[in-house]
């Protein structure tokens, strides 16, 4: 199993593909490299690409603090012990929640940043009690049936999961959603008692696109919308039908926007 030994703790990642230009996939929470599966395939056919999971979920190690600047520190360290140089790197709601970090504070290692159904605030206070609830439930019983059922609405889109279609799919990630440990309740506080970076957007001098499915509740549209209009020259694209998994729900369309992103940033 690769995993490398970065910030105090042993990540497992994947390496794919070959290339001078190298892409960095990170997850959102809840889930691991694994999302990104769509992408990983399409992308690494010219481009060398890394996946990798956060502390505390997926096959990573599992261990605390789960603050997220501590999560970036382990990004920051795993572009470093790599060797990767430059990287673009793609960060889907926490992952984005560390690319902004990693973009604002370590511009020598980000080429170009790709920022996926995220958000630079705090979580809004309103979220708050839902969230502390389905995870005090997870803490004692783990993510057992009705848990994701809940949380199923939070990270897809409402028109996705209506759609027969989908019905494989849909098992598929509530079955990933379902082999959450109980210690997946630390990196869940990680994420919902994370402090904003709104003041260091204006840092962020790399090229950026932001990604947003147009039905996403977890990180609204708006949110993308405020990261946009804080960054220089940031690109905004918003995807009919998608929700908080943009890159599973409409995986052809965002390999479509990061080739066409890459062929004029490489």
């Amino acid at each position: 199993m690769p995993t490398i030994l970065v910030n105090g703790v042993n990540l497992y990642f994947e390496n794919y593909g070959e290339g001078a230009e190298t892409l960095v996939f990170s997850h959102g929470l809840l889930w691991s490299h694994k999302m990104f599966g769509a992408q990983v395939e399409e992308l690494s056919k010219s481009y060398r690409v890394i996946a990798y999971d956060h502390r505390g979920q997926g096959q990573s190690e599992v261990k605390a603090p789960y603050d997220m600047d501590t999560v970036t520190d382990d990004a920051i360290a795993l572009i470093e012990k790599l060797g990767l140089g430059k990287v673009h790197f793609v960060g889907l709601s926490m992952g984005g929640f560390v690319g902004m970090r990693l973009a604002a504070r370590r511009p020598d290692l980000i080429k170009s940043l790709i920022l996926l159904e995220t958000s630079a605030n705090a979580e809004p206070v309103e979220n708050l009690p839902k969230y502390k609830t389905l995870n005090g439930i997870v803490k004692w019983v783990g993510v057992i049936p009705p848990v994701a059922n809940k949380v199923m609405p939070i990270m897809f889109a409402e028109s996705w999961l209506a759609n027969k279609a989908n019905r494989e799919s849909i098992k598929r990630w509530k079955n990933e959603l379902m082999n959450n440990k109980r210690a997946i309740t630390g990196p869940v506080e990680g994420v919902i008692y994370r402090k904003g970076v709104e003041d260091e957007l204006t840092n962020i001098t790399c090229p950026t696109l932001i990604i947003v499915g147009d039905e996403d509740i977890a990180t609204k549209p708006e949110k993308a919308k405020f990261i946009q209009m804080a960054i220089v020259g940031a690109k905004l694209h918003v995807i009919p039908g998608a929700g908080h998994s943009s890159c599973i729900e409409k995986p052809e369309v965002v390999n479509q926007l990061i080739s066409e992103w890459l062929k004029n940033r490489s």
